[in-house]
C-alpha cells in the first residue's frame, strides 16, 4: 500500500529535468528520517520510507511511504526489488545492503558509513561472527550509541552520493 500524495505538474517537470534518482528509506528504526527529508528537499528528489507499519511522513509531495505486511524481510524485499542503478538506499541492514549493491544502488548506513562492494564481504562476515559469537554467549552488546557526529557525517555522506549520482548519471566522470 503507497501512502502520500500525487505529483503535481511543477514536481514533474522538475524530475523530468533530473537524472531519474530515488531515495529509498528502511524506515522502521531508522534514527536519520529527518535528514533524509530536509537533503532530499533541497534537492527536489523523491524519498519512500518502506515500513512494515504506518508511520507519519511529511506532507510533501515527493515523500511517500510504502507500507509492507509483517512478515520477515517484506521491507527489505520491497527495498531489494525495487533499487536500481542511480538510486541511494538507508539502511543498517547488512545483508539488505548487499543485494541493493548488487542491483548497483548506493547504499548508506545511517551512521554515514557507505556500503561498497569492496567493504560489504568483510561487513557481512563481521555480522556472521557476532551473530555466532552471540549465540554461544560469548558477546553481548549491539552497535554503539547513535551520536552527533554519526548524524553529521551522514548528511556529508547523503551530500556527497548525491552528487556522485547526479554527475554519473549526466556521464561525468566520478
Amino acid at each position: 500500500m503507497k501512502i502520500g500524495s500525487s505529483v503535481t505538474p511543477d514536481y514533474q517537470t522538475h524530475l523530468e529535468e533530473i537524472p531519474l534518482l530515488n531515495i529509498y528509506v528502511d524506515a522502521d528504526a531508522c534514527p536519520v528520517k529527518d535528514e533524509v527529508y530536509r537533503v532530499a528537499k533541497r534537492y527536489r528528489l523523491p524519498v519512500t520510507l518502506v515500513a512494515n507499519s504506518w508511520m507519519r511522513v511529511p506532507l510533501d509531495e515527493a515523500v511517500s511511504l510504502e507500507v509492507v505486511n509483517a512478515e520477515l524481510d517484506a521491507a527489505d524485499d520491497w527495498i531489494a526489488e525495487h533499487a536500481t542503478p542511480g538510486d541511494i538506499v538507508i539502511t543498517t541492514d547488512i545483508p539488505l545492503a548487499a543485494r541493493c549493491l548488487e542491483a548497483g544502488a548506493e547504499v548508506l548506513g545511517p551512521a554515514g558509513r557507505p556500503f561498497t562492494e569492496d567493504n560489504i564481504g568483510g561487513a557481512l562476515a563481521t555480522r556472521e561472527l557476532l551473530a555466532e559469537l552471540r549465540q554461544t554467549g560469548d558477546a553481548f552488546g549491539g552497535p554503539p550509541p547513535f551520536a552527533p557526529k554519526d548524524r553529521s557525517r551522514f548528511l556529508q555522506e547523503l551530500d556527497r552520493l548525491i552528487h556522485k549520482v547526479l554527475r554519473l548519471a549526466k556521464g561525468s566522470p566520478s
